[in-house]
């Protein structure tokens, strides 16, 4: 199978693992290969409410059943979508404009800022994933090479008070003044700020946890230039870091523009931008938006079962409290095992950032490695991120249970 995908399928493609696992089947927070062996899923996201959800899986096959097409046909499933995820923003974000993928929804919230600020200018964290489209890759600093930014993106430190530049209380100031820094370097470049964009829980830059007051203070930066302020919540949204619903909201935020994706499906293409009428009606006014699949009913219907879900299994508490379990196994784990230098995050987005010296905060990058080689071998799927290959991402679906948090503590445990 090895041979034939880098046959068919090319070199730019990646896989994970020394000995590549071959996954047949998922069913809530479990995977099987194809010897039936079952693997903990401690990394995906996308299946935000548990692997083939029966109640997603049967709103996709009934309304596949009966129509699938597209948003210039009249349809009550996604206006029924948009009115349940609007309902879950504050007051003043209420349009919601549909894809089907993260770097969709951010290209297209890269078109509203322009066309609204009538600016061009960007500014983005270091080390931050924003899409693979050409636009989001240009502001993807996690894997554009740095002679390919455009001068009209401009990086700004991540806010990493664990090893980044600041860590003291005025660290929030400091942090924020880079930004002041980066409209001026646009403006050196002959271009003015359309929008500050970042992901609010800064996944690839190691799950960050900013320093209070960071959004607020950048959001009026950015504005008072003229640009809007981007908060993409691919990964961070729908209640996974457990004590909100949103990443924006840990910071009494409200965006301008935000992004949403991966799971907003469970796995079925599903993506959104959600933001006030005025930027939209705007926007409206010298371009038309139109998405083939974006919205469409089988899509919607997804999307509506996983909201439904959300609540009725009250998946947002139980983030937190399994979250909650986690760290605290993990700050126990930390007591015996000095590689482990810090842990953070909240519910289930956490970080575990492995360092040769805790004063010197070192980043372990092979230890990192080999603890996922061997978490896999004893049966737990995860990763590492950060721009140094150091940090365990634990992002289970949001079903995870304390007994399955055991389980991955367990084999932690035995692999350190």
């Amino acid at each position: 199978m090895i041979a034939r995908r880098q046959m068919l399928l090319g070199s730019a493609y990646r896989l994970f693992y020394e000995n590549p696992v071959h996954i047949v089947r998922g069913e809530d927070v479990w995977l099987y290969d194809a010897d039936g062996q079952k693997y903990l899923d401690m990394y995906n996201n996308v299946p935000h409410v548990g692997h083939c959800h029966p109640q997603v899986v049967a709103a996709i096959c009934d309304q596949v059943s009966t129509l699938n097409t597209h948003t210039r046909y009249l349809h009550e499933n996604v206006l029924a979508f948009a009115e349940q995820l609007t309902a879950k923003f504050p007051a003043d974000l209420d349009t919601a404009m549909f894809c089907c993928s993260g770097s969709e929804a951010n290209e297209l919230a890269l078109r509203i800022a322009s066309a609204v600020s009538g600016n061009k200018g960007l500014i983005v964290t270091d080390y931050a994933y924003h899409g693979n489209t050409r636009a989001t890759y240009e502001i993807s600093t996690s894997d554009i090479a740095a002679g390919e930014i455009p001068g009209y993106v401009v990086t700004v430190p991540a806010p990493d008070t664990y090893r980044g530049r600041y860590r003291g209380d005025d660290a929030a100031d400091r942090y924020a003044a880079h930004v002041v820094d980066a409209i001026e370097l646009l403006k050196q470049r002959g271009y003015k700020p359309a929008a500050f964009v970042v992901d609010t829980i800064m996944s690839s830059s190691g799950i960050v946890s900013p320093p209070p007051g960071y959004f607020h203070k950048v959001a009026g930066i950015i504005r008072r230039a003229g640009g809007l302020f981007i908060a993409d919540e691919v990964q961070p949204g729908f209640g996974r870091t457990g004590r909100n619903f949103w990443g924006f909201e840990a910071d009494d935020l409200v965006p301008d523009i935000v992004t949403l994706g991966k799971p907003m499906g469970n796995g079925h293409p599903l993506a959104a931008v959600v933001t006030r009428r005025d930027l939209i009606e705007s926007f409206g006014k010298n371009a038309q938006y139109f998405n083939t699949f974006g919205g469409n009913p089988v899509s919607s219907a997804a999307g509506l079962a996983v909201l439904d879900i959300i609540e009725r299994e009250n998946l947002q508490r139980n983030a937190l409290d399994v979250g909650k379990f986690i760290i605290d196994g993990l700050e126990r784990l930390a007591e015996n095992h000095d590689c482990i230098g810090d842990v953070r995050g909240s519910g289930l987005f956490l970080a575990v950032e492995l360092v040769m010296d805790r004063e010197a905060r070192t980043p372990a990058t092979e230890l990192a490695g080999q603890v996922v080689e061997n978490l896999r071998e004893r049966g737990v799927l995860t990763g590492t991120i950060g721009p140094d290959s150091n940090i365990l991402k634990v992002r289970s679906p949001m079903t995870l249970s304390t007994n399955d948090a055991e389980y991955f503590l367990a084999a932690l445990k035995d692999s350190l």
